[in-house]
């Protein structure tokens, strides 16, 4: 990654406060703030249970004509349909 780029994604991290720089001659240090971080994750932590859960509903709502495949076959006998 180039410098300019580099520059860009820590200024947009310094605009939501999630990173404090400071120039130290030609050395820009960068320090990640963790409080900002924290709120942030446990502010997403409620949106990944929601997603989560709906996937989950998702994933067993998609299994079940799967499921109900496999209950027509075995209720099939020498290919006759009851």
């Amino acid at each position: 990654m180039s410098f300019p780029a580099a520059s860009k994604h820590v200024r947009v991290l310094e605009r939501a406060r999630l990173v404090r720089r400071r120039v130290v001659g030609r050395a820009h240090l960068c320090r990640i703030e963790a409080r900002p971080l924290a709120d942030a994750s446990g502010w997403l932590e409620g949106y990944r249970r929601f997603w989560e859960g709906n996937f989950q509903r998702l994933d067993a709502l998609l299994d079940e004509p799967k499921t109900q495949e496999k209950e027509v076959g075995a209720h099939t006998v020498k290919g006759k349909h009851p």
